[in-house]
């Protein structure tokens, strides 16, 4: 009896897996197929900084061919920016620093290993949903799956916010090692934030799911003021 009752949460688990993977699999084939070499001297002069300190060869950043402004990492070590971060550079709304600490940011990402987290969490957050779905649906019909479901996002969120900020404090400490500074990134979130301000209903895809930018700034310098007395 006991075995069938935790039937659902299994399966549950199992689905996230195969969803997760599946999405993986698209994700590579999407940016594979969108993607070319970043050329851009002034930003590979910055990452080689960055592969310098890592003690790498290189570091592999890619430019996707979408509009939008956003940044992300793969797995096999692939750092993107969007054809938009690119094309806002060439206008001259952001510098090489800035979006070298876009790159930084992806970087951290990898570095704390938040893809296999977020697969993790993923499946927590089913397996969550089911659980309290099924033991509020007992106590609160109908309204119960809602609860659940507002509880197992709310979780998944708050997990997604330490993800960002263990990100950010990667970014800050790789541009201090590497002799850029924490300031471009600070101007980064400045400029998002007005982005965020100007298409409320549509923000930044870089800050979907993100803190917000101003957040993240008052974190960077409550680093630097830890650091600078260290």
């Amino acid at each position: 009896m006991t075995l069938l009752r935790l039937l659902p949460i299994f399966l549950v688990i199992a689905y996230g897996l195969l969803m997760w993977r599946f999405s993986i699999w698209r994700t590579n084939k999407m940016l594979a197929e969108n993607s070319t070499p970043l050329t851009d001297p002034s930003i590979l002069r910055l990452t080689d900084r960055f592969a310098k300190v890592l003690e790498l060869d290189r570091i592999d950043v890619f430019v996707y061919e979408i509009d939008v402004v956003n940044g992300l990492a793969l797995q096999d070590g692939k750092i993107y920016l969007t054809r938009g971060f690119l094309n806002g550079k060439a206008r001259g709304a952001y510098s090489a620093e800035e979006l070298a600490s876009v790159v930084a940011h992806e970087l951290g990402h990898l570095a704390h290993d938040h893809h296999r987290r977020r697969m993790i969490d993923f499946t927590g957050q089913n397996a969550v949903f089911v659980v309290l779905s099924a033991l509020l649906n007992r106590f609160l019909p109908f309204i119960g799956i809602w609860i659940a479901r507002l509880i197992s996002v709310a979780l998944m969120a708050r997990l997604s916010r330490t993800a960002e900020f263990e990100a950010d404090a990667y970014a800050a400490a790789l541009l201090i090692k590497s002799g850029i500074g924490v300031g471009p990134m600070k101007t980064m979130f400045s400029k998002l934030e007005t982005l965020r301000k100007a298409g409320q209903d549509q923000p930044p895809a870089w800050l979907i799911g993100h803190p917000q930018p101003l957040e993240r700034i008052a974190a960077l310098e409550k680093l630097e003021q830890k650091w600078a007395q260290d």
